[in-house]
């Protein structure tokens, strides 16, 4: 058993899900991942497994067909599997975001309608906030529906879509016209329904291709374009008109943990190989990991790869308890997906020449991590959202 990263009172279950995750990832993802990834090929049968598995139905309840598991189970998943390959993570992360939200804000017809499909995997979740010019301003959303009688006319576009291709349904957060005086009372989620594909997918609904990225491959991330694209109003989250801004934020909190965990999963594997290789490289007429350059290094990287897993795990805890944890979520997600630059460059530089040939799976982590300094908002926007709430509490 592994030192680093364990999770002091996990019950019975939570340790048999992760063992059996471990195993899967173990098996079925590392073998695989640096071929594919290589290749920019989605991963459907790594997808086909996690299905079979439950994955995507983890954190539903279980009287809509999921698993009913806590926000620190998925978090512990995501971190195992993001060890395997970041990618896989990536499918999984935007539907559980999606299933929450519904979960949380859906009426009763929506957890009905879409739940016990999303844990089975048929129906799989994307969610849109970002815009071509918008950067991590959501509140200033061009993207904007118009009521027509019972239905909602869309126009807009929206970037950086995980899943945009491959899922079908979209949680997207546009402008409405509700004549609030504060920019974010004014927008609204819709939960859009699309068929799986590019192209023109649906009347005035337009998912171009996959944008071409540095690392993250094998997932796709696209464009979503709406132009008079029609809704019916039943397809407002939750029925809450102008309440968009908070449902998102409470979706994007949690994703904040899950993007804390996969770097956490990520700096686990760097670690992993930096050690191995250590112990296997030769200098100077013995293994590099005796030479003291080397092993202060891997004291370092160990210890932000334990300080990163404690964060995210109080703050998946925090949310499960039904706290706050907006700022613990920042805090974790800020220092884990650092470290994760930090630990991945450390294992690079232990690799020495080697790390930087494509046969070296190093190589792929050198451009995962750079993801996650800015996926779900960057470390500047959490150091935002930290003192915020520093200053709420210690206000004076």
């Amino acid at each position: 058993m592994a030192r680093l990263a364990q999770t002091a009172g996990l019950t019975d279950i939570q340790q048999e899900i992760l063992a059996t995750v471990k195993t899967f990832v173990d098996k079925e993802i590392l073998p695989h991942a640096t071929a594919l990834e290589h290749d920019d090929t989605y991963p459907q049968d790594i997808v086909d497994g996690m299905k079979e598995m439950g994955l995507f139905g983890l954190t539903i309840p279980e009287e809509y067909g999921g698993l009913g598991e806590s926000l620190l189970t998925y978090a512990l998943v995501v971190e195992q599997i993001a060890r395997g390959w970041m990618s896989v993570s990536g499918v999984i992360n935007t539907h559980f975001i999606v299933a929450y939200m519904i979960t949380q804000h859906g009426t009763e017809e929506q957890k009905q309608h879409y739940l016990p499909q999303m844990a089975a995997g048929e129906v799989r979740g994307s969610f849109s906030m970002s815009e071509p010019d918008l950067g991590s301003d959501v509140a200033a959303i061009k993207t904007k529906a118009v009521q027509d009688g019972d239905e909602w006319v869309i126009d807009g576009a929206k970037m950086w879509l995980t899943n945009g291709g491959t899922s079908n349904l979209t949680a997207v957060l546009v402008r409405t016209d509700e004549g609030r005086p504060k920019p974010y009372q004014n927008l609204t989620c819709f939960l859009v329904d699309k068929p799986v594909g590019y192209g023109e997918v649906a009347p005035g609904l337009t998912v171009p291709g996959k944008i071409d990225k540095m690392g993250y491959k094998g997932v796709d991330t696209t464009e979503m374009v709406f132009s008079g694209h029609r809704i019916a109003g039943t397809q407002i989250l939750g029925g809450l008109r102008g309440g968009g801004f908070a449902q998102m934020m409470d979706g994007v909190e949690v994703g904040r943990v899950n993007v804390a965990a996969r770097a956490c999963g990520i700096s686990i594997r760097a670690f992993e190989l930096a050690i191995e290789y250590a112990q296997q490289r030769s200098t100077f007429g013995k293994p590099i990991a005796q030479h003291q350059a080397i092993a202060f290094k891997l004291a370092e990287m160990a210890t932000k790869v334990e300080a990163a897993h404690l964060m995210m795990v109080n703050a998946a805890r925090l949310k499960d308890s039904g706290d706050r944890n907006d700022v613990e979520a920042g805090m974790a997600k800020l220092i884990a997906s650092e470290y994760c630059a930090e630990v991945t460059q450390e294992s690079f530089r232990i690799h020495g020449g080697y790390g930087y040939s494509k046969e070296y799976e190093i190589e792929r982590l050198m451009r995962e991590a750079p993801f996650l300094l800015i996926g779900e908002g960057t470390s500047e926007i959490q150091k935002t959202i930290i003192s915020r709430g520093l200053l709420r509490e210690y206000k004076l």
